[in-house]
């Protein structure tokens, strides 16, 4: 007899559920770590240990915990969030487990805006006017003009093709690094450091007045993905059967392709070029409680968060007090990861 009480088989909500509770706590967890491990020695500890007891903090404490670490490991939530999200909602659109915001241009936009800007620097309008913010603004330009282009590309007469739109990011990609490539050839000692640290990525840079404008630009697109969960769950089926059960799959790709675009191009704005997170989170988390967008984009923002944040502790403490760039630590991890999932689908690896 059929019980209210008992999951229907196959239904993995409830293990979805309790994977959502263990990545709060694992977020909460990777949060406290941020704030407490550093290079300057102040301890997290015996900060909040002086607060309690009604001492005031010291300077030191102050600067290292609120000004650096603080905005270090917010930073770093949003960021990691952005381009798990970013990722999964490709990974739906596409159907495909190995779709990134990167092979549709977003990040290869992002990285020829950031070099366009330290390149050629004073000769950009607004040059002067926007000061620190001229390569992150750039970058974000870039990211928006290469994903405004692809989608003009591939839709016709109303409608837009996945595949297309697929080889029209790999046709992009190719050409905006080919221009990155020619402004990096031009680019003198110095410009050609600023440039290769900002693309291997790093969190060192956040300060909360970039975070005020990371946080608006990040929470709106990741406050509207959950609305295309039931529609990237119809989609799984194919665009003819998504249609005939009511999803208005035309305005799913748009929104969906919208959202990518505002997400990633704000993360690698402000953290420069962090690859992999938007692969191997959503991966993780289908192998763990299924593939329901309902449960999987929610779980990606936090898994995403966590990881980076992990991977940013990484990197402060191989090498402290010097520091590695992030990047560098995500496609060590991401890289075999990756290969893992080809292998996977082609049936030489069985797990």
């Amino acid at each position: 007899m059929f019980s209210m009480d008992r999951p229907i088989a196959g239904d993995r909500s409830r293990s979805a559920l309790r994977l959502t509770c263990a990545l709060v706590v694992l977020l909460v967890l990777t949060c406290i770590a941020g704030l407490a491990v550093g290079a300057a020695g102040t301890s997290l500890w015996s900060a909040l240990g002086d607060l309690t007891a009604g001492r005031e903090l010291s300077l030191r404490d102050k600067v290292v915990l609120w000004e650096i670490r603080a905005p270090r490991v917010l930073m770093g939530v949003l960021v990691g969030a952005s381009l798990a999200v970013s990722g999964a909602v490709l990974q739906g659109l596409f159907r495909n487990p190995l779709a990134d915001p990167g092979i549709v241009g977003v990040s290869a936009g992002a990285s020829l805006g950031a070099v366009a800007a330290i390149v050629l620097g004073a000769s950009l309008p607004f040059a002067t006017v926007l000061g620190t913010w001229l390569v992150p603004v750039a970058a974000f330009l870039g990211a928006w003009c290469a994903t405004l282009l692809l989608y003009r590309i591939a839709t016709r007469a109303g409608r837009t093709s996945v595949a297309t739109m697929l080889l029209a990011g790999i046709a992009l990609t190719a050409l905006a690094m080919a221009l990155t490539g020619l402004l990096v050839y031009m680019a003198d000692d110095a410009q050609l450091r600023d440039f290769t640290f900002w693309n291997m990525g790093t969190l060192a840079g956040a300060t909360w007045s970039k975070i005020s404008v990371a946080a608006l630009l990040i929470l709106l697109p990741l406050s509207a993905a959950p609305f295309l969960a039931s529609g990237l769950n119809g989609l799984a089926l194919g665009e003819a059967a998504a249609s005939h059960i009511g999803i208005p799959v035309q305005r799913l790709k748009f929104g969906a392709i919208l959202i990518v675009a505002a997400a990633t191009g704000a993360a690698v704005a402000v953290s420069g070029g962090i690859g992999f997170v938007g692969i191997v989170v959503p991966h993780l988390l289908r192998l763990a409680s299924g593939p329901d967008h309902r449960f999987l984009l929610p779980n990606a923002a936090l898994l995403g968060a966590s990881l980076l944040l992990m991977a940013d502790l990484l990197s402060r403490m191989i090498i402290a007090p010097a520091e590695l760039p992030i990047g560098i630590i995500t496609a060590i991890l991401g890289g075999p990861f990756f290969l893992f999932i080809l292998l996977r689908q082609r049936g030489i690896v069985d797990l």
